[in-house]
């Protein structure tokens, strides 16, 4: 049995509660990515935003077009997501394919002894099937041409 351990990403970019949202844009963008752990001084997951909360703090901003409560100069402790799931590195890729879907999130943090390890991400998982497809058209037996079953 695979496990996220062996698919995740180790040691994922986070940030701290006290950078901005601006921040975390910033590095979604230039990094690629949706999600950000953010953790404390000793690596604790203290929460996650999501590409979903900038868009939101965007569209905030873009509402109160004047004044000086700019949603995207808060820091992060105003938008972490605290209710989080997260899962051990001993556990299945399956399992935790399943455990996204079923909740429909786009990312899973990876923790062990309370400390962030990894996140494996809807992503990670698309990369994984196309793999396995590629596989699968390696191993099919080829048909030749012009024989019919």
């Amino acid at each position: 049995m695979l496990t996220v351990k062996e698919m995740m990403t180790p040691e994922p970019i986070t940030l701290s509660s006290k950078h901005t949202i601006n921040d975390a844009k910033r590095l979604m963008d230039s990094k690629r990515i949706r999600h950000i752990p953010i953790v404390s001084d000793t690596h604790q997951l203290q929460g996650l935003v999501t590409q979903r909360d900038v868009l939101a703090a965007q569209t905030s901003s873009l509402e109160k077009s004047v004044g000086n409560d700019d949603p995207m100069k808060a820091t992060l402790s105003r938008f972490l997501t605290h209710s989080l799931y997260t899962v051990a590195p001993t556990v299945g890729l399956k399992s935790a394919a399943l455990f996204m879907q079923k909740h429909k999130i786009g990312c899973l943090p990876i923790v062990e002894n309370e400390r962030l390890i990894g996140i494996i991400t809807d992503t990670d998982f698309v990369a994984i099937a196309i793999n396995l497809l590629e596989i699968q058209e390696e191993t099919e037996p080829m048909e030749l041409e012009g024989e019919s079953a």
